[in-house]
């Protein structure tokens, strides 16, 4: 793409998911094409790029136009010392049938937004394709924002001021092979997050709930706690909040941490392979902490 061209979009739903032409994310961007870049992913949450081929070195390096990155997870070493950054996601680590690697079954098919088990969550992500089956292995995106806003009003009230556990110590029982990784997942604390997130820079409002990490939702019963997160879970995952991506081999997905929950479907048995990058995010702030300025919201303690 030359420095002067604007970026060709194709959306896939009316709320989240567009294609982007005619770019190669392994030359280095102009600083125009990264700002409509950013600009498109606030827009449409989630980007996907078809055929790039990407080495660890040029996905470090286009991640880094969305931000500062993170290590590759908080319990998981990166793909080598050269790029600590990149996460391996190999679905022969990660099955869990009985003790088969082809099991069609995996810990990621479960709705979820990135470690928000953290008191700063991941902003973004990138994730690369590089090996796939031959069927199956789509991943499914959900539009936070849309499904907040498609909540009905008294739905919606109720939720503003409520903030919700989240606990990833018995999500990470596959961590727990040795003793170092047994204290690394004991030592998690639990974090709270609102309920209801404002993103830092549309000021849209979101569900920020997940059944991977949310323990339960503070001040209420247990049973409250269960049957409103329940209720949640259900919405979001509609079909009118949802776009289903079908991977080719060197895709890339880029998607707004902030503002989605992501599914990777488990209907293969051949072996899937995908690199992923994460950029930093900062502390969530809810309704309570929102200010507007020229429509942006800024954080305030909440």
């Amino acid at each position: 793409m030359s420095p002067a061209a604007a970026l060709v979009v194709e959306p896939l739903t009316r709320s989240i998911g567009a294609i982007v032409h005619d770019v190669d994310l392994a030359a280095p961007l102009s600083d125009a094409a990264v700002a409509d870049l950013r600009r498109l992913l606030l827009r449409w949450k989630v980007l996907f790029v078809r055929g790039q081929r990407l080495t660890a070195t040029d996905q470090v390096r286009f991640g880094r136009y969305f931000g500062d990155l993170t290590p590759a997870h908080p319990l998981q070493g990166g793909l080598d010392a050269e790029h600590p950054e990149v996460l391996v996601l190999d679905s022969g680590d990660y099955a869990l049938g009985v003790g088969d690697r082809d099991s069609a079954t995996s810990y990621n098919n479960r709705w979820h937004t990135d470690v928000t088990f953290a008191a700063a969550p991941p902003s973004a992500s990138v994730l690369v394709a590089k090996q796939l089956p031959s069927v199956g292995g789509d991943t499914l995106w959900a539009d936070l924002v849309a499904a907040y806003a498609s909540l009905s009003p008294g739905v919606r009230q109720l939720l503003d001021p409520l903030v919700a556990v989240h606990d990833a110590r018995r999500t990470f029982d596959r961590f727990q092979s040795d003793d170092l990784n047994r204290r690394r997942v004991d030592a998690l604390t639990p974090v709270r997050h609102p309920v209801v997130r404002v993103h830092p820079e549309t000021g849209e409002r979101a569900l920020f709930v997940n059944p991977v990490f949310t323990s339960h939702i503070e001040e209420l019963s247990r049973l409250e706690s269960d049957r409103i997160l329940a209720l949640l879970y259900d919405h979001v995952a509609l079909p009118e909040h949802v776009v289903r991506w079908r991977w080719r081999p060197d895709d890339v997905a880029i998607w707004d941490n902030r503002s989605t929950s992501h599914y990777a479907a488990a209907d293969y048995r051949e072996r899937r392979v995908m690199h992923r990058v994460t950029i930093a995010g900062d502390a969530p702030f809810g309704v309570a902490g929102q200010t507007r300025r020229g429509g942006v919201s800024e954080r305030s303690v909440s």
